[in-house]
C-alpha cells in the first residue's frame, strides 16, 4: 500500500489516539492567558506529523492544573494550524501517583528495559498492590470511559490507537463494555522494548495475566522490532493459559479473538524536521553551539536523564579515549544536552547525580582553563537540540535498551558535517541503521572509546558515504511509512 492508498484508507476512518502524555501542556503566560506548549519525546514528535492528514482526536492525562482547567477542545498543533480535538482525563493525585510513579515507572518501564537488579529489586509489597488496583487499573478504566464517550461523537468507522505501556489494560475494558457490533478497530503500539518471557516472570501472575489479556483484546499490536514482536508471542505462549500462538502468522487466538503482532519501526517527519531546522527559532541557537565547539570537533549526545540511556558509560568511554589518544586533548568537545526525566523517582535522580559526577571527574583530570572536555546543558529545549544536531562530528547513541531512539534518525537528516553515528546494538534503530553506523555494545566502554577515535579520524569520503546512507535509509522509511504500514496491515487483515 503506497501513501496515497493508505491515505484513502484513512479517509474512511476517524482516529482516536490515547496516550499517557498528550501533545501539549497548558500553562498561563505572563499576561495570565491560557496557552499551551507542544511536548517533545518520540511519541509526540511521531504522531504530530500525522495530524494534518486525518480526522483525529487525542485523549491523554491532564498533567498541569491548566490542563484540568482547559479539559477539552480543539488546538492548532501543526505549522499549518490543523486542528486536533484534545481531551484530558482527570485523575486524582493519589491515583495518578500509583499509576505512573509506582507501576508504569519504575515497575513496568524497568522491567521492559531489563534493568531490574532482580536479587534486590523490585520489591512488590502491599503498597505496590494498592498502586496497581487504585492507580494503574483505575486510570486505565478512566481512559476506557473517555474513549467510549469520544466514540459516541466520532464519525464511524473508528480506529483507536492506544500507545505504550501506561495503557495495557484499556483494550480489555473496551472489548468487555462495547457491544460486538459497535466495537472499533483497536491497535496498540508499544514504544519501548518487549523482553523475553523469562523477564516477565518478575511480575506476579495476576498483574502479568491482566496485561497479557489486555493486549490480547487488541486487533493489531505494533512493536518497534521483529524481536519485540517475537518476544510477545513467546510471552503469551509461556504465561497465558489457553492462548493459541501461531508463529508463522504472528497471531494469538484467545477467548475467540485474534490478535496480530507486527513490527513497525517508528520514525520521524523528515520534511517537517528539515523545514524547522532552517527556521529562525533554531538558527538563533547556532551562535551558542558554535561558541561551545570553539573550533573543536564535536561529539554530541541528546538524551533524557534515564538510566537506560547509558550516559555515564558514554562519558567513561570519552575519558578512556582521551587517555588512549592524547592527540585529541583540546581538539574535541563533548556536548551533552540532557532533558530531566522523572526526577521524582529515586533511581532517576540518583542517575542524574552520577552523570554530573563522572563528567566533573573527567573535566578535572583532562581539562584546563582553555578547554572543558565535557559540557552538560540540562533542560528541555528542542530547538537547541536540533541546532546542535546540525554541527556534530560524532553522534553518540549508546543506550542499554531503547525501543527505537529517534535522535539517531533526526541527527543524520539535519547534520551538515557528514557526522558519524555511533549506535548501540541494543537500540531499535540499529535494526534499520546498522549499515550506516558504527555499532557498539553499550557496556563495552573500551570499544566505545575506540569507536569515538575511529569516527573522529575517519576519512572524509567514508564519512560522506555513511552519512548519505543513513539519510537514504531514514528518508525512505519516515513517519508516514510507519503509519502507512500499520494501515496496510489493518486493511489486508480486514480489521
Amino acid at each position: 500500500m503506497n501513501e496515497t492508498q493508505s491515505q484513502g484508507a484513512m479517509n474512511r476512518r476517524s482516529v482516536i489516539i490515547a496516550s499517557n502524555r498528550g501533545p501539549v501542556t497548558f500553562h498561563r503566560d505572563a499576561n495570565g492567558e491560557l496557552t499551551f506548549q507542544r511536548g517533545s519525546g518520540g511519541l509526540v514528535t511521531a504522531l504530530t506529523g500525522l495530524i494534518g492528514d486525518v480526522n483525529a482526536s487525542w485523549i491523554s492525562n491532564a498533567i498541569s492544573k491548566e490542563d484540568v482547567e482547559w479539559h477539552e477542545g480543539n488546538v492548532p498543533l501543526t505549522q499549518d494550524e490543523d486542528l486536533l480535538h484534545l481531551k484530558f482525563v482527570l485523575t486524582d493525585e493519589q491515583s495518578y501517583d500509583g499509576y505512573y510513579n509506582v507501576i508504569s515507572n519504575p515497575l513496568l518501564w524497568f522491567l521492559q528495559h531489563s534493568m531490574w537488579n532482580v536479587p534486590y529489586a523490585p520489591v512488590i509489597d502491599r503498597d505496590t498492590w494498592k498502586a496497581w488496583e487504585n492507580g494503574y487499573v483505575a486510570v486505565n478504566k478512566l481512559f476506557s470511559k473517555a474513549i467510549i464517550e469520544q466514540l459516541a461523537v466520532t464519525p464511524k468507522p473508528v480506529l483507536v490507537m492506544l500507545q505504550d505501556y501506561h495503557l495495557y489494560l484499556v483494550a480489555h475494558y473496551l472489548r468487555t463494555t462495547i457491544p460486538p457490533q459497535e466495537r472499533p478497530t483497536i491497535t496498540h503500539f508499544t514504544h519501548i522494548p518487549w523482553p523475553g518471557p523469562e523477564y516477565w516472570g518478575v511480575l506476579p501472575p495476576a498483574m502479568r495475566q491482566a496485561i497479557l489479556e489486555g493486549l490480547c483484546a487488541v486487533d493489531l499490536l505494533g512493536f518497534q522490532t521483529n524481536t519485540d514482536a517475537l518476544n510477545f508471542l513467546r510471552t503469551c505462549q509461556t504465561y497465558l493459559p489457553r492462548a493459541s500462538v501461531n508463529y508463522k502468522h504472528q497471531r494469538i487466538w484467545y477467548r475467540n479473538h485474534a490478535t496480530y503482532a507486527r513490527n513497525f519501526p517508528i520514525s520521524i517527519d523528515v520534511q517537517s524536521l528539515v523545514a524547522a531546522s532552517e527556521g529562525h527559532e533554531i538558527q538563533q541557537y547556532q551562535p551558542e553551539i558554535s561558541d561551545i565547539i570553539s573550533g573543536c570537533q564535536l561529539i554530541l549526545r541528546i538524551d533524557r536523564t534515564e538510566p537506560s540511556k547509558n550516559i555515564v558509560r558514554g562519558f567513561q568511554a570519552f575519558g578512556e579515549m582521551l587517555e588512549l589518544y592524547p592527540e585529541h586533548h583540546g581538539k574535541v568537545s563533548f556536548l551533552a544536552l540532557l532533558a530531566p526525566s522523572r526526577l521524582d523517582v529515586e533511581e532517576y535522580q540518583s542517575y542524574l547525580d552520577a552523570t554530573m559526577a563522572i563528567a566533573g571527574q573527567i573535566n578535572a583530570v583532562y581539562g584546563d582553563h582553555h578547554w572543558e572536555p565535557i559540557r552538560i546543558l540540562v533542560g528541555e529545549n528542542y530547538p537547541r537540540a536540533i541546532a546542535a544536531l546540525k554541527y556534530y562530528d560524532v553522534l553518540l547513541v549508546n543506550s542499554i535498551a531503547d525501543g527505537m531512539n529517534l535522535v539517531a534518525k533526526e541527527g543524520p537528516i539535519v547534520n551538515q558535517r557528514d557526522g558519524v553515528l555511533i549506535l548501540s546494538e541494543r537500540t531499535g534503530a540499529q535494526e534499520q541503521l546498522n549499515s550506516g553506523a558504527i555499532v557498539i555494545s553499550p557496556c563495552d566502554i573500551y570499544a566505545t572509546a575506540e569507536a569515538m577515535h575511529q569516527a573522529l579520524t575517519m576519512d572524509p569520503d567514508q564519512r560522506h558515504e555513511l552519512s548519505s546512507r543513513l539519510r537514504w535509509l531514514i528518508e525512505r522509511e519516515d513517519i508516514r511509512d510507519w503509519f502507512s504500514k500499520q494501515m496496510e496491515v489493518v486493511e489486508n487483515l480486514n480489521l
